[in-house]
């Protein structure tokens, strides 16, 4: 194994600081609500950043930078997609779920809220939902557990199999030990290490390519159409890739983040917190793809890994321009954005075993600490599956991936929009939705109809099932009564 020794310390290092948080983050844990919600004690600065740090994956400094370095600017729809979803998301849900939430039986993970908001006595809605967010998560974590082993196997010349295990270990170590806290202080350190990444890589490889002036002039020489924002594009494709914004309303593992907030009056200062970081990290990583064009047109001997595959931009870059002590600084970001997303998806899955299965189906008597183990043990569970479901990089079910972002947006991001600002929406009506969206998300993909990403496709079916079949029926008084007190809370409060 080809090590280079302060990268491997660097990554040694930051990676024992994440599971030291997590011991610490154990400390505080003395019940369920602890271990999924954090005791809802976030702040507004941890609740910002641990919300964008757990959105932003590695494609944030991998997939993005080198889409932008093989097809310009016209790549960047999605990032202002992403922009105008996460703002909205902040405006019209967070505040208000937080409320929600706590009126509706101090509901801890989604299916629990959509149980006690539509007074749900079958327990059919909290299966479904529950199933919805194990499947799609289990792939998700799958996915992230292959980025975090191609970057060990590329950084250290591991094996993937080792990397495989090199990769997942941290983050399984500390999100079994500290929960939703863990999580959240180490999101916080990791979207710092990210800000950080994306704001000094592209100002240094400015430098090293002259100025703008040279790098713009440079990039112009290589493809004038890498400055055009349609390039390649058509109306339904730029549609598509703004549609990726929908998403943010049916995430989970985001708004988690928002239940889990000390109170109302925190949202309004975190969503400027997340919204400014957002912003930056997303124009950074365009930043570093576009200004990569002009660094390896200028020096084509050193291009071959990034011509091999563009996702490499970031890491090139990294290696090549920057001290290895630094680098090693700046490739941990990489590793954070893994590592923030994978730990998240594996505590909502465990919530999602422990309280909406587990706890209501099984041991309704169960005590607290009873349930933070169960809760840990179903986080290794997850975990586990998720490696073996990683284990063969090429395996087919890893391209569900691709839609399980829209999977979310479509089945639960209507639901969850309009039972937060809709008081006659129905239990009836929250059961079409997220079937309605769900399923319309798997058949438009499988027959990809009109080249529409099935996110837009699959989030309007489902918004208008919640309305017509909320229309045949009608509320009872008292999901009317905790609807109208929540809202006061969140008038007065915000």
């Amino acid at each position: 194994m080809s090590v280079s020794n302060p990268t491997l310390i660097t990554f040694v290092i930051y990676i024992a600081a994440m599971v030291l948080i997590g011991f610490m983050a154990y400390r505080s844990t003395n019940n369920l609500s602890d271990y999924i919600l954090g005791g809802r004690s976030l702040g507004s600065v941890v609740t910002a950043l641990s919300a964008g740090a757990s959105d932003m994956s590695g494609w944030l400094l991998m997939g993005l930078p080198g889409a932008i370095y093989m097809s310009g600017l016209s790549e960047s729809w999605i990032a202002i997609g992403l922009i105008v979803g996460a703002y909205l998301n902040w405006l019209f849900v967070a505040g208000r779920l937080r409320v929600q939430t706590e009126h509706n039986g101090d509901a801890l993970t989604l299916p629990d809220y959509f149980s006690s908001r539509f007074e749900d006595k079958s327990g059919l809605l909290r299966i479904i939902s529950a199933i919805v967010i194990l499947v799609f998560f289990t792939i998700y974590c799958a996915s992230g557990i292959v980025a975090g082993a191609r970057l060990f196997e590329s950084t250290f010349g591991m094996s993937y199999e080792t990397a495989l295990w090199a990769g997942a270990a941290a983050t399984i170590a500390y999100t079994f030990v500290g929960g939703l806290l863990a999580v959240s202080w180490t999101d916080t350190v990791q979207a710092t290490l990210m800000i950080f990444a994306l704001l000094l890589t592209p100002i240094i490889v400015l430098l090293a390519t002259g100025g703008i002036d040279t790098t713009f002039l440079a990039i112009e020489a290589q493809d004038p159409s890498n400055f055009n924002m349609l390039k390649n594009t058509t109306f339904i494709g730029i549609i598509s890739l703004m549609g990726w914004g929908l998403g943010y309303f049916g995430q989970p593992h985001i708004l988690a983040r928002f239940m889990a907030a000390d109170s109302v009056k925190s949202i309004a200062n975190a969503r400027r917190i997340s919204m400014t970081w957002m912003i930056l990290c997303l124009g950074g990583t365009v930043a570093v793809g576009f200004f990569g064009i002009a660094y390896f047109s200028a020096n084509p001997d050193l291009a071959a890994p990034v011509s091999e595959n563009h996702e490499r931009v970031f890491i090139e870059l990294a290696k090549i321009l920057f001290n290895p002590w630094v680098a090693g600084v700046l490739l941990s970001a990489i590793l954070a954005a893994v590592m923030s997303t994978l730990s998240c998806q594996l505590l909502v899955c465990s919530s999602a075993l422990t309280e909406d299965f587990y706890k209501t189906f099984l041991r309704k008597t169960a005590s607290q600490v009873e349930l933070v183990w169960v809760g840990r043990a179903m986080v290794l569970l997850v975990a586990l599956i998720a490696i073996a479901l990683a284990a063969n990089p090429d395996n087919r079910v890893l391209g569900l991936v691709s839609y399980a972002w829209a999977g979310f947006g479509a089945a639960f991001g209507p639901v969850v929009l309009i039972s937060v600002i809709w008081k006659d929406m129905t239990r009836d009506g929250a059961l079409a939705g997220i079937l309605v969206g769900a399923i319309t998300v798997i058949v438009w993909k499988h027959f990809e109809l009109l080249g529409l990403y099935e996110i837009i496709p699959g989030f309007i079916f489902a918004s208008l099932a919640i309305y017509f079949v909320s229309k045949m029926g009608e509320p009872t008084r008292g999901m009317l009564q905790r609807f109208a007190a929540a809202e006061a809370d969140f008038r007065l409060n915000k």
